[in-house]
């Protein structure tokens, strides 16, 4: 038996009482979906900057009526301190802090309000959970981090300069949990997020990011856009792989908080190879995309190429992807030509 699968057997047997914030999202609702299918009770939080209704009607079709009675959903902001102590004043147990506003690109049209929810917004739940005294606070932190340290695979201790507004606020984020555990002793991990993909994961926007972007465009016969020469690579992370490193996080002994931890799988996909995956699991699903992507300028902010190391995780959490990129392509693309197909 995994770690995970213990400790899923322990808290199916022991239910516990979560907050995740940003619940309405992508990674969120993923998260909101597992915890009910383990019959734990969850507080959601979330003011739909980024997040949506349909993600949470989606997550009620899947789980029973008894287990969604267990899920309690706020409307509100982490911008606003009262709102935070509102979710944590629900005898909550556990924290899954996911609540942000993402995208490298957004974050250099609009610093201003990226800071304020990154940053304001992570200070004000990490306040409120720390005076509420939880269990334990898992934040997603970003390998968005790693700036421009040029050595792969990425190692959680070694950090180069921040490349964008984003990058510096989720750096600013570790800073602060790291100040909170030496002060306060109010411990807390961090999950330096990889390209995480999946169901549920919005192809919309102009901030959509690489795969459902790409999935959308295909399903649609639109143009696919390839940012430079299509060999930046990056370590794509399946949805599944994440959640299980949040649940591992969450319940992890107190001796390995304190920490980030890489949550990834420790492969390297290029752009050009990640197109040709896409387009051939969506043959699998009977679209046929005839079209070859087009080649443009290299974005600003981007890294060249981005890889992790997870034997941090491995060893101290007990984690083990269940998921390599090809298998969560083929996983996700039914669910994207369904809600496709829906809009």
């Amino acid at each position: 038996m995994t770690r995970y699968e213990q400790i899923k057997a322990e808290l199916l047997a022991s239910p516990k009482t979560w907050l995740v914030t940003g619940v309405a999202g992508f990674i969120g609702s993923n998260l909101l979906e597992h915890l009910l299918k383990l019959n734990q009770v969850v507080v959601g939080l979330d003011n739909f900057a980024t997040g949506h209704q349909y993600n949470l009607d989606e997550v009620k079709g899947l789980v029973s009526s008894e287990q969604w009675s267990r899920f309690t959903f706020i409307k509100g902001d982490i911008c606003n301190y009262q709102d935070c102590e509102i979710a944590i004043n629900n005898k909550i147990d556990y924290v899954l802090h996911q609540a942000a506003l993402g995208s490298v690109p957004r974050s250099i049209a609009d610093p201003i309000t990226t800071n304020a929810a990154n940053i304001t917004g992570f200070l004000n739940m990490l306040q409120a959970a720390k005076e509420a005294s939880v269990k334990s606070f898992t934040y997603a932190a970003s390998s968005s981090t790693y700036g421009d340290h040029p050595a792969l695979p990425k190692v959680e201790e070694n950090i180069g300069n921040p490349l964008s507004p984003y990058a510096v606020t989720k750096y600013v984020n570790e800073l602060y949990a790291g100040v909170y555990a030496k002060t306060y002793g109010f411990k807390t991990i961090g999950l330096r997020y990889f390209n995480v993909f999946g169901q549920r994961q919005d192809p919309n926007g102009a901030y959509a990011a690489v795969i459902p972007k790409w999935t959308a465009d295909m399903i649609k016969g639109e143009e696919v856009f390839i940012n430079g020469d299509g060999e930046t690579s990056r370590d794509f992370c399946f949805i599944e792989n994440t959640v299980q490193m949040n649940i591992l996080a969450a319940t992890a002994p107190d001796d390995v908080k304190d920490n980030v931890y890489n949550v990834a799988v420790g492969d390297r996909t290029t752009l050009n190879d990640l197109y040709k995956a896409i387009q051939a699991a969506l043959s699998e699903c009977s679209i046929f995309v005839k079209k070859g992507p087009t080649y443009r300028d290299f974005r600003a902010g981007d890294v060249r190429h981005s890889q992790a190391d997870v034997s941090k995780a491995k060893n101290n959490l007990g984690y083990e992807p269940e998921f390599k990129i090809l298998q969560g392509i083929s996983k996700a693309m039914p669910w994207y030509k369904e809600f496709l197909g829906k809009k």
